[in-house]
């Protein structure tokens, strides 16, 4: 699969290439992770209540299984790291030698006396287009190097820990807990 030889755009607004909507396949495996979630939720509030261990004992595990899962879903997303990864130094180069050369005409019209005195600035299409411009290239600047959202990646690491939230109860009674929240919250 990472030797098809796709198309990108790097000015595509998803920053990915127009590969974007592939970080929404991922939200198939919400079931499967909140599964994962819940059966070490159960290992350890068995523990918890039968052997008397506590909630801290298991963070590594916790985080284990988290990162674990998280990159057993998102991993096959990295096979296109190569290309993204080319098709953005490849437009940064594009981009910016387009930008390069828009900037010193522009420069040289508008601040060289390269323009005609009956024509104005207010409402040229000149700085739209620099405008448009700069943005194109910010666009290129910041593409990610795989089609993986921020977003995408707390909605399932929240999916994952979200069966193993209760069990924050047995560190805390519920009064109590409700208390800090407000506290924080106001």
């Amino acid at each position: 699969m990472s030797r098809i030889e796709l198309q990108l755009v790097p000015t595509h607004p998803d920053r990915a290439g127009g590969l974007g909507f592939l970080s929404h396949t991922v939200y198939a495996f919400i079931p499967l992770l909140i599964a994962h979630g819940a059966f070490l939720a159960g290992l350890i509030g068995n523990r918890i209540f039968y052997v008397g261990a506590k909630l801290v004992d298991f963070k590594l595990e916790v985080l284990a299984l988290t990162l674990f899962l998280l990159c057993a879903v998102l991993g096959p997303l990295l096979v296109f790291a190569s290309q993204l990864t080319t098709a953005k130094r490849k437009g940064l180069g594009e981009y910016g030698t387009l930008a390069e050369r828009y900037v010193r005409d522009f420069d040289s019209k508008w601040l060289r006396g390269g323009v005609s005195p009956d024509e104005p600035l207010v409402g040229s299409a000149d700085v739209q287009s620099l405008a448009d411009l700069s943005n194109s290239y910010d666009v290129v600047r910041t593409m990610r190097f795989a089609p993986i959202g921020k977003e995408a990646i707390v909605q399932l690491a929240a999916a994952t820990l979200a069966p193993i939230a209760p069990l924050l109860l047995t560190m805390m009674p519920l009064e109590d807990l409700l208390k800090s929240l407000l506290a924080v919250l106001f």
